[in-house]
């Protein structure tokens, strides 16, 4: 492994940003650390960088011990949300920082600078200010100047998280084919599942500082581990009465379900289908155009889900009766998470004209 954590622990007074952390990330990997406001995903982050010293616990890069060595020596480029550039500063001079502290020569600095600004696909702002930038040309330079020093990792803290939608979905394709390009290994933290489960190669799901999961994006949203990624990863909707859905029978020793919308299919009502034994009836709440779908929230019976209705399909409409398919949901108890089929999927169900 190129980076090791070993038994991280970090508190700060009562809180425990940290708590018996350990993971490990290959040489060349775009890692995603993955999960809400304070799980502990820019503690490691900065404990991995030298800006914070854990209580215990040990991290190498490369092999090498770091514990001791100081941020400015571990070989390290990081990326801020919030630009952090120098706005009395060029973007030429932004991005030469770091050289001209290694007191690189003027001619390598040089030619250094324009090498990145092609790559960040600004060849031409060398002589702006940061004032004169857009959010998603600021943070291309932030990139730029972090990349300048021949780092052998990259971090990134929620780099896209001062940009608007628009932009941040241009720079998410825009990072990961950089990255893939100079193959640097880079970690990225994230409290946003979709330009986790888009962008990198592996994810690590962290909650209440301790690592819930650790997998490749399809790994943890198709097999969750715990609740917690069960119900954090997807739009879900958790059911404590599951035993009530037609195919799913409860067990006690799992006392709730979640159900995500992809797994949920709404089609007009009355007309004949496969696995008549297991539609369900409900009335259509909610309908939300989301560009390439419908998102729409039935209520069957008092029980509230949320499914994907292609545009492709029938037109439903808000108060429809409709009839609801359930393929698949998740039950857990209090340290693990199961997947159940729906048992009504099977070919003696088959309803043929």
């Amino acid at each position: 492994m190129y980076i090791e954590l070993k038994h991280i622990n970090k508190a700060f007074g009562d809180f425990k940003a940290s708590d018996d952390v350990s993971f490990g990330i290959e040489k060349g990997r775009l890692v995603g650390l993955l999960g809400p406001s304070g799980s502990g995903k820019t503690t490691i982050l900065r404990i991995i960088a030298g800006l914070e010293h854990q209580d215990s616990g040990d991290v190498f890069i490369n092999g090498k011990l770091v514990n001791d060595i100081n941020a400015s020596q571990r070989g390290i480029g990081f990326v801020f949300q919030n630009y952090a550039l120098f706005p009395y500063m060029t973007v030429y001079d932004n991005i030469a920082y770091g050289l001209k502290v290694q007191k690189k020569s003027r001619e390598l600095i040089k030619e250094r600078v324009r090498e990145l600004l092609k790559l960040v696909e600004l060849p031409k702002l060398e002589k702006r200010y940061p004032e004169q930038l857009s959010g998603g040309q600021k943070q291309r330079i932030a990139f730029a100047r972090a990349l300048a020093p021949n780092p052998q990792l990259l971090l990134l803290d929620e780099p896209f998280a001062a940009i608007d939608a628009k932009v941040r979905q241009e720079l998410r394709t825009w990072l990961k084919d950089m990255i893939t390009q100079i193959g640097i290994t880079s970690i990225f933290v994230t409290h946003d599942q979709d330009e986790a489960i888009e962008i990198t190669d592996q994810i690590i799901v962290t909650n209440r500082g301790r690592v819930e999961q650790v997998g490749t994006p399809m790994d943890i949203y198709r097999n969750p581990h715990t609740p917690f990624v069960a119900r954090f990863i997807g739009n879900s909707t958790i059911l404590s009465e599951y035993g009530r859905l037609k195919g799913f029978d409860a067990d006690l020793s799992k006392p709730y379900g979640v159900v995500r919308p992809e797994y949920v299919k709404v089609s007009k009502y009355g007309v004949i289908q496969k696995y008549q034994n297991a539609l369900e009836e409900g009335i259509v709440k909610k309908v939300t155009f989301r560009g390439g779908y419908t998102e729409l929230t039935v209520d069957m019976n008092g029980i509230e889900l949320k499914a994907i209705h292609s545009l492709n399909d029938e037109i439903v409409s808000l108060g429809e009766k409709v009839n609801v398919l359930i393929y698949q949901i998740y039950v857990f108890d209090d340290t693990q998470a199961y997947q159940l089929i729906n048992k009504n999927l099977n070919d003696s169900s088959l309803y043929y004209i």
